[in-house]
């Protein structure tokens, strides 16, 4: 088995590198937002940031709608 295709190992990267660092917000959180404000003066390492730490969360996405789509047929 692949490990973008382990539920675990995906789960586990969600709740490491997917929220890391924790403290005062999920850093993840904090580069959506700005994303979401007009990314006004983000550079090219924020947007690599944003792809390491958003990475897993579109793993995880990936597999649910894999799923659904298996239970669906």
């Amino acid at each position: 088995m692949k490990p973008w295709n382990d539920w675990k190992l995906v789960l586990l990267a969600c709740f490491t590198l997917g929220l890391a660092p924790f403290a005062p917000e999920p850093h993840i959180v904090g580069k959506l937002r700005w994303v979401a404000g007009g990314a006004i003066g983000m550079q090219a390492i924020d947007w690599f940031d944003v792809l390491l730490h958003g990475t897993p969360w579109i793993l995880l996405i990936r597999l649910a709608v894999l799923r659904l789509i298996k239970k669906a047929a």
